[in-house]
């Protein structure tokens, strides 16, 4: 049960820092395309683009990147890795794009991401118990 909880909170933690220290006032507003663009940030004679899908991608990679490392760390396996990877990944970028949609509140966003969280500590709780059994 420990372990679990430990678990936990390291893909929690990770989740606070990635949504947090990681992301930029840029890519907070940046990720959102119902947002306009801000023109102080459009260099002299670029033209102004709504990059929103890039500004979400770019978030949801670290929030994936950071899964890899946590599950390569508990699990010694690249595929399996970068498989939840692959998962937050994409979730994450569903779930943000959701919220900028405003179908759920920010606190229903993080619920959702937590949720997330859960599933990442039964999978590699799974994972693992099959890799011992063997």
């Amino acid at each position: 049960m420990t372990t679990l909880v430990i678990l936990f909170f390291l893909y929690l933690f990770a989740h606070c820092i990635a949504d947090t220290s990681f992301q930029t006032d840029a890519m907070a507003t940046g990720k959102n395309r119902n947002r306009p663009i801000d023109m102080s940030r459009v260099p002299k004679g670029q033209k102004p683009l709504n990059l929103w899908y890039m500004w979400l991608t770019h978030h949801s990679a670290v929030h994936g990147g950071i899964a890899f490392l946590i599950t390569y760390i508990v699990t010694h396996n690249f595929v399996f890795s970068g498989i939840l990877a692959i998962i937050e990944f994409v979730s994450h970028w569903i779930i943000d794009f959701g919220k900028c949609e405003n179908k759920y509140s920010p606190i229903g966003d993080q619920l959702l991401h937590l949720g997330m969280k859960v599933g990442y500590v039964f999978a590699v709780t799974k994972y693992s118990y099959l890799v011992i059994t063997k």
